[in-house]
């Protein structure tokens, strides 16, 4: 069996956020579990390039990687050299996984995968979702879909990250089959540090790129609304005239004292998650959600809106609250929380680590996308 897995951008290109490195921890996974696995990426970087050598193939932690130069520098990530490769060598390939749809690298892969005769599975990391759909050039995605790609997923055999994506795609599409794994989630290498003891003030945190539809323009109306004594941690990156906005939303100089805007983290990620006492999410649109599984690996409890993917395994396992995408209801979920949720913020700060680490593991995971590809050829 081997593998090819298709993304417009992989790592070092964190700038794409949680699915670049989901992608990837997938690509090792798979070549620690002797599972031949390539990767064909794009140098797209944001606005930049990845200082990478394109078109060869390059050895990134374990990972055969080739970066293929694009030609557009939007999100449509156009790399004519992406397709002829693949032309040329799909068929060395049992199984193409390609991530995303919505860019150039996708559509295209995915019809010379077809053309080639080789099992396409498609990842929409929450780009097939009536959010996706409805925002930002609506009209191009409605003529793509209706001139040719309602065909092409057709054909496709699609993998979500949670339940509730299912929904979502199958408005749009009939898929060959559809498969709910869990994304890898990288977290924090061996033991974890103590959590440090809460404080008068309700310590809030919202960890994410930052653009429009993770609402945190939906957190900042609702801090006017906030009764208890908090400070919030505002850890992202996005575009600056994003952020000038949401800054620019901020009236009140005491609750302008009582943000942080932290910036972008990678490394040290863990640490801000263990010092705070909640995350907020409260997202338009998630697939899944990467960041609830970190905050909740080292017991920071979460307050996620119903259009998180993880919105179900969070209720379910009552590691934090939901809440809907309007001010209003966030305000009051902090409130309620910090007001009459002591003890069960204490219970998450103590028992969600070793659940995380017993649903989320590695080496689980990679055996269910292991039977998924072979359930995949065996259809075939």
């Amino acid at each position: 069996m081997k593998i090819l897995q298709i993304c417009a951008a992989y790592k070092p290109a964190y700038i794409y956020g949680g699915p670049t490195m989901s992608v990837a921890m997938l690509c090792e996974a798979l070549v620690n579990a002797d599972i031949p696995t390539e990767m064909f990426a794009t140098t797209a970087n944001g606005a930049a390039e990845l200082p990478v050598e394109a078109n060869k193939p390059t050895n990134i932690d374990g990972v055969t990687v080739t970066y293929f130069k694009r030609i557009t520098k939007d999100h449509t990530h156009f790399s004519p050299a992406l397709v002829k490769a693949l032309w040329t060598r799909a068929k060395e390939f049992d199984v193409i996984h390609i991530h995303a749809w919505w860019n150039l690298v996708s559509v295209l892969a995915c019809m010379v995968a077809l053309l080639k005769g080789i099992p396409v599975i498609l990842s929409p990391r929450g780009t097939l979702s009536d959010y996706s759909f409805s925002n930002k050039n609506t009209g191009k995605k409605k003529l793509i879909h209706h001139v040719f790609g309602k065909k092409l997923l057709a054909k496709c055999h699609i993998h979500i990250t949670a339940q509730r994506e299912s929904v979502s795609v199958l408005n749009f599409i009939k898929p060959v089959s559809i498969t709910t794994i869990p994304n890898f989630v990288k977290l924090e290498a061996g033991a974890g540090k103590e959590k440090p003891i809460a404080g008068d003030e309700l310590k809030l945190l919202f960890f994410s790129r930052i653009e429009e539809k993770k609402g945190l323009d939906i957190l900042l109306n609702a801090l006017n609304a906030v009764t208890i004594h908090f400070r919030l941690t505002i850890a992202g990156d996005g575009d600056k005239a994003y952020i000038d906005h949401l800054k620019a939303l901020i009236n009140d100089p005491v609750i302008m004292n009582k943000i942080t805007w932290a910036g972008f983290y990678n490394d040290n990620k863990f640490d801000l998650l263990r010092g705070h006492d909640l995350l907020v999410l409260p997202s338009h649109d998630e697939n899944f959600g990467n960041v609830v599984i970190e905050s909740l690996s080292v017991g920071t409890p979460v307050l996620i809106s119903e259009n998180v993917g993880l919105a179900a395994y969070v209720k379910r396992n009552k590691l934090g609250w939901i809440c809907e995408t309007n001010a209003s209801s966030v305000s009051g979920a902090i409130n309620n929380i910090s007001n009459n949720h002591h003890n069960e913020m204490m219970n998450i700060r103590e028992n969600a680590p070793d659940m995380i680490r017993k649903d989320f593991s590695g080496d689980q995971l990679v055996q269910q996308y292991i039977q998924f590809y072979q359930n995949i050829i065996g259809h075939e």
